[in-house]
């Protein structure tokens, strides 16, 4: 079950029927990221690693960065870029990364219970990490974003601590409490669960005593997603829109560089791109590499590919880093924007 998972996770799906060990994840030479030896408890046995650009002021903003299945720390800070952009715009980056030895594949367990529960496994250590970013660098406004697993642990941890985010990204996701077992975590990437706004929404005011403000949410997904299908951002919509008191009806609906972006206000947003597979879309010819899941839109024919290149980026660091209260940029705010990692898109 477990290589099921992960096979189609890897967008592998053969790979389930071929005996033999899982391939290791490749671990590219990253100078920008050094690891740190966790100090605070770490019950989910992850590893640390973090990057700061020379100077940066205390207080300055933190990015929390969750990789995919059979990715490393290392290889998606270099494929997304996240070093780069933390030098150009003045943050802190905390890359958290899984090991073998608790997922086989590298995935973080985002369907487990005991590693998606307040003060327990995977999310525990996540905030302790945190925590002991905020020692070094001072307590500034806290982000948090993910890749597919990654996004998935990240909607998790938005929802079991959503008083330490100022706000968050999932890219190619899932809502929280999708899934509780393996078996369920296939079946909902396949096709997400069935379930009411409020339901969706119960899910996370069960997780924690919080009771709001929650967290401003971006969500990033590929209409050509086969690995985790669309519908799950369509859940994860829901899931927040019900947190935050938005009708869905209410969206203001936009056609931004060939991509559908429905927009709640400066607490919700949904893009949804519609030539993207299943990755974290990038423009190599700014910042970062193209690769496994790492999909390079910028050199794209049309402008709906080369849309997700800024926005995954800017999503995972919103307005309130810089006394926007949570709020997004607003399309063209370039200057904005660029404070807080990237452009807005239509800047």
């Amino acid at each position: 079950m477990w290589r099921d998972l992960v096979a189609w996770m890897r967008f592998e799906k053969a790979a389930a029927d071929r005996p033999g060990p899982l391939k290791a994840r490749p671990r590219p030479d990253n100078p920008a990221l050094a690891e740190i030896a966790p100090v605070g408890p770490n019950p989910g046995n992850l590893r640390m690693f973090a990057y700061a650009p020379p100077g940066l002021p205390s207080g300055a903003p933190l990015v929390v960065v969750l990789h995919g299945c059979s990715q490393t720390a290392a290889a998606y800070d270099l494929g997304a870029g996240w070093s780069a952009l933390a030098r150009r715009h003045g943050f802190a980056v905390l890359a958290v990364e899984q090991k073998a030895v608790n997922n086989p594949g590298g995935c973080f367990n985002w369907f487990n219970p005991p590693d998606i529960t307040r003060g327990e496994g995977e999310a525990a250590s996540i905030a302790a990490m945190i925590g002991q970013m905020h020692a070094l660098y001072g307590q500034g406004p806290t982000f948090i974003t993910g890749l597919s697993a990654g996004g998935a642990m990240a909607a998790a941890m938005l929802a079991v601590y959503p008083d330490l985010f100022a706000g968050g990204a999932i890219i190619a996701g899932l809502p929280f409490g999708a899934a509780t077992n393996v078996r369920d975590a296939l079946e909902a990437m396949r096709s997400a669960p069935l379930k009411t706004p409020r339901q969706w929404g119960d899910l996370v005011r069960a997780a924690s005593a919080y009771q709001g403000p929650w967290p401003a949410v971006s969500i990033w997904h590929g209409a050509m997603d086969t690995t985790v299908t669309i519908g799950n951002a369509q859940a994860a919509v829901a899931q927040w829109a019900d947190l935050q008191g938005l009708p869905l009806t209410s969206a203001r609906q936009e056609l931004v560089d060939g991509a559908v972006r429905l927009r709640w206000g400066g607490r919700l947003e949904l893009y949804t791109l519609p030539l993207l597979g299943h990755g974290t879309p990038i423009d190599s010819r700014d910042v970062g590499a193209a690769g496994p899941f790492m999909l390079d839109a910028g050199s794209g024919k049309g402008r709906a590919r080369h849309t997700g290149q800024r926005g995954c980026r800017r999503a995972a660091v919103l307005a309130a880093a810089h006394g926007g209260g949570g709020k997004f940029p607003a399309a063209g705010a370039a200057q904005t924007a660029r404070r807080l990692t990237v452009l807005a898109p239509g800047a």
